[in-house]
């Protein structure tokens, strides 16, 4: 693990949401919060978050060489674990505040975190509902997800069918082609308000629920989008029976493998506020 930067700035200290947002998010299951860090706090977090991510980056094809979700983004996850500089990001008591009041709750633990960096030139993000993939017993789940550079729709902007986690799981399908076209269907069929910001500064983020429907166009910009996101749940939620082979894979990467049924309170998934 790397030393850690002694003039990190600390993200520990609390700032109070308005009613707007926290309204915004039980009624549509999502929102936008704007200047959650600080454009000093953004500018010292920024290379350590993207240094991190280029040395744990995997993916090495070309984009013409992947699928749909390959070209969508580079996906790196768990960088809290590997590096010491990304943990003091990603167990931010500020971050974690966030979550726990906009999902009405006292305490709240890390599923896992992700660098989701879209390239120039990558492919559009399908619709789909995150916590497809989460052998989890709770609906109050939270995804905060924060550019790291500022961005607008030509970039990739993160897109949501406002009101549509209320239904829960929706299909059995992973993010794809086949997710894109029976999401898109169910969407219009149900007349869901697509809701995007035009544009985000670096350290806004947006915050969704788990089962909120959601995509982002390709990146027809020449610039990365840089995006950091944290997931976060409810304490107390424990294991559920596998779904899909998806969470069953997820019971294995980030739960431990602990026993279903059990709570979720592995060293993987700590209690951060």
């Amino acid at each position: 693990m790397n030393t850690q930067i002694a003039h990190l700035p600390s993200l520990d200290n609390f700032i109070k949401l308005s009613n707007h947002n926290i309204n915004e998010f039980r009624e549509k299951g999502h929102t936008l919060v704007h200047e959650v860090l600080t454009k000093d706090e953004i500018a010292a977090y920024r290379p350590v978050i993207v240094g991190a991510a280029d040395r744990y980056n995997t993916e090495k094809r070309k984009l013409e060489e992947r699928d749909t979700y390959g070209k969508a983004f580079l996906q790196i996850m768990n960088l809290w674990q590997v590096d010491e500089d990304v943990k003091t990001f990603v167990m931010a008591k500020r971050l974690a505040k966030i979550a726990a009041d906009l999902m009405g709750v006292e305490n709240v633990r890390i599923y896992h975190d992700q660098a989701l960096f879209k390239e120039p030139g990558g492919g559009p993000t399908p619709w789909h509902q995150d916590q497809y993939y989460w052998p989890i017993d709770t609906n109050n789940t939270v995804t905060l997800w924060m550019p790291l550079v500022d961005i607008n729709v030509d970039m990739g902007m993160l897109t949501f069918a406002s009101g549509s986690y209320v239904d829960g799981a929706v299909f059995n399908t992973e993010i794809s082609d086949e997710s894109e076209s029976a999401f898109d269907e169910y969407v219009k069929e149900k007349g869901f308000e697509i809701t995007r910001a035009k544009t985000m500064k670096a350290g806004d983020a947006t915050w969704h629920r788990g089962f909120t429907i959601h995509n982002a166009p390709g990146n027809n910009s020449k610039k990365m989008r840089e995006v950091m996101t944290i997931i976060y749940m409810a304490d107390g939620a424990r294991i559920t029976p596998y779904k899909n082979e998806w969470q069953k894979n997820d019971h294995h990467k980030w739960l431990m493998s602990k026993p279903i049924g059990e709570l979720i309170d592995s060293e993987l998934n700590p209690k951060v506020l």
